[in-house]
């Protein structure tokens, strides 16, 4: 992928880092919010909410809240109670996502849903959706709200519009990316949107940045889907073939059932409607998708949304955030190599 900022060291391959060293001392400062707003009088919420919090995750979307924070010239502190919010929201998302997909894994730990079982991940699921709503209505804004709130629908829409084309293969490659762009891409959006609100920016750089958040969303969700076909549990942080043995129909599924002949379309109906579950049936799937290029063409629309969300800084400043950001495009695409 090209990008229109080059890193000082093109020789290393790219990283999170140079963003986790620009927003380190904020985010300290968010994880404090963090912590002390997932705290209950009720014990099992701060115990199943910090399996989850303090389980290994990145913390990407309060990240991009921050360094968004941080190219604008920010100097205030409204936005680590809203990269807060936006990690709760985001949180919660997973805690009930795990419930619905059934899944076992989560970061390459086990889900909540499997320790303390449904009831008590969609309850305290709740509770963080409610707490990100506190702090949003602590911060005052009006925009913030309704960006964070209206992000907050897209999401669930995006879940239900998942739930109804699950086990189901004829979805089509522009109703996968209605439901990535709801179910991830929002939230990437958002979380870099509100940094320009707080910033009082022109309305220009607002969108700017939700370009920019929303693009790296869509990458980073295909990617994602890509590599649970090329890779495994050490490096997902959840089992490979979860999105095959759940009924998904990724990109990956969908091109290669476009492309394959009457007998691989046969095969993958059956897949996905759950009758080819076995690891045999996966290795077959996995054969598939390489020999129609799947994975190869995936990742290439990830790496054409990577570059639209760095052209959407274009009109920004040189500096050491704009870098971090480009960077943090690269790295998102690079995972899958």
């Amino acid at each position: 992928m090209s990008a229109t900022i080059h890193r000082l060291d093109s020789q290393r391959p790219p990283s999170l880092e140079p963003m986790v060293q620009l927003v380190a001392g904020d985010l300290n400062l968010v994880n404090a919010v963090i912590l002390s707003r997932m705290q209950s009088e009720i014990p099992l919420i701060p115990e199943l909410a910090g399996h989850l919090i303090a389980g290994g995750g990145k913390r990407m979307r309060p990240m991009l809240t921050l360094a968004s924070a941080r190219l604008l010239g920010y100097t205030g502190a409204r936005h680590h109670r809203l990269a807060a919010a936006v990690e709760f929201i985001h949180t919660a998302t997973l805690l009930h996502d795990d419930v619905v997909d059934g899944s076992d894994l989560r970061r390459g730990k086990r889900t909540a849903n499997l320790i303390w079982g449904n009831p008590a991940s969609v309850l305290v699921g709740d509770f963080l959706f409610s707490r990100s709503f506190e702090l949003m209505v602590e911060d005052g804004s009006l925009k913030v709200l309704k960006i964070l709130s209206g992000a907050s629908a897209i999401i669930a829409e995006g879940e239900v519009n998942q739930l109804t084309a699950a086990r189901r293969i004829d979805i089509g490659e522009e109703r996968y990316l209605d439901i990535i762009g709801a179910k991830t891409a929002a939230l990437f959006a958002a979380a870099c949107r509100i940094a320009a609100v707080v910033a009082e920016r022109p309305e220009a750089e607002e969108l700017a940045l939700d370009a920019y958040g929303r693009n790296l969303g869509i990458a980073f969700q295909l990617v994602d889907d890509a590599i649970d076909y090329v890779s495994d549990a050490g490096t997902m942080g959840k089992d490979a073939g979860d999105d095959f043995r759940e009924g998904k129909a990724t990109l990956p599924v969908i091109l290669a059932y476009a492309r394959g002949n009457p007998e691989d379309r046969v095969f993958w109906k059956a897949a996905i409607e759950g009758h080819r579950s076995r690891d045999e049936d996966f290795q077959h799937a996995v054969s598939l998708i390489r020999s129609t290029r799947a994975v190869d063409d995936t990742l290439a629309r990830a790496r054409h949304y990577g570059q639209r969300a760095i052209d959407a800084l274009g009109s920004f400043a040189p500096g050491q955030a704009k870098e971090a950001m480009v960077e943090a495009v690269e790295f998102a695409v690079a995972r899958a190599y």
